[in-house]
């Protein structure tokens, strides 16, 4: 491993370090600064001050934050994210393992859809600028960025579920992949609009390259010369958009599994917020927030060891 390279892959180590440390601090000061009391949502209106007392002083709510601070700190050190207070058997962090698995299939799902309409379209409305392709292209990217997921879920349910009766049904028993369609195309198509926009952007950028302009002079036929010379090399930007489109497909679960009444982080993180459950809420903001920093940390070890212009930048 070259020198350059170490340096890199050590700056974006500590850097990434660097940001956790900032997100776990961020994450606790944001939960504890929300309105609303633990206590009052756990206990009801009609505890005794003594039970109230007695609660606070259990949760460790009767400490000053530096102290509260610490004891997160210790709960996220040994893993278990702290107990929650609605269900004090069970850590924060088992009940997030028992329902991230769905979200982050929903999750893949999503991308997938986002990735399938959105590099086709985007590289023809590159190829095919100024025509009618290249408008219907740009049409449904103000479409998807426009239209919010809590509206279009529950239309896409109406018309293919309803209407069309060719998909299931939100709260279905056993619907399989097929209960994963409408979710992934609700959180989908913000994220293929915005990928979209940046495949068109990049391809249109790369085809005016003199490499490209010099494979057509040579004869190369014109699907090789987009998907070969001109689509392989517009995806850096590309996959670093999608990289940091991860932040927008957990956000959208949160809605997509509400309305299509799917068990999973957003379900959970809504059902904690609501309960002033802090533990689950600030675990569940935790793993989200480092997950997306790990994912951007990977993405550009990546492009560090594939491109050394990166490294160079």
């Amino acid at each position: 491993m070259s020198a350059g390279l170490s340096r890199y892959i050590a700056t974006r180590l500590g850097r990434a370090l660097l940001t956790v440390i900032g997100v776990i601090t961020l994450v606790f000061i944001l939960v504890r600064v929300s309105p609303g009391d633990p206590v009052d949502a756990i206990l009801g209106d009609q505890a005794s001050a003594e039970e109230r007392a007695a609660k606070r002083t259990q949760l460790h709510l009767d400490q000053a934050l530096p102290m509260q601070f610490l004891h997160f700190l210790g709960d996220v050190g040994d893993g278990s994210l702290g107990r929650s207070y609605t269900r004090p058997d069970e850590s924060v962090s088992s009940l997030i393992g028992e329902v991230l698995p769905s979200t982050l299939l929903l999750g893949l799902f999503a991308i997938l859809v986002a990735w399938a309409i959105a590099i086709p379209l985007g590289s023809i409305a590159a190829v095919k600028r100024g025509s009618f392709w290249d408008g219907t292209a740009r049409g449904f990217a103000l479409f998807g960025i426009a239209v919010p997921a809590i509206w279009l879920g529950p239309l896409l349910v109406l018309f293919f579920g309803v209407k069309l009766k060719w998909l299931p049904l939100p709260g279905d028993e056993d619907v399989g992949i097929e209960g994963l369609i409408l979710p992934a195309l609700t959180v989908g198509a913000a994220l293929a609009a915005i990928l979209m926009r940046q495949t068109r952007a990049a391809m249109m950028e790369v085809l005016s390259e003199q490499y490209v302009l010099a494979a057509r002079a040579r004869g190369v036929a014109g699907w090789k010369v987009v998907l070969v010379h001109a689509l392989r090399n517009a995806m850096l930007p590309v996959m670093t958009v999608g990289a940091a489109q991860l932040a927008g497909v957990f956000s959208g679960a949160v809605i997509a599994e509400k309305v299509f009444e799917r068990q999973g982080l957003g379900t959970l993180f809504l059902d904690a917020y609501f309960a002033r459950d802090i533990p689950v809420v600030q675990g569940a903001v935790l793993v989200v927030a480092i997950t997306y920093v790990l994912v951007n940390l990977v993405v550009e070890l990546i492009y560090g060891v594939v491109d050394p212009r990166v490294r160079v930048a």
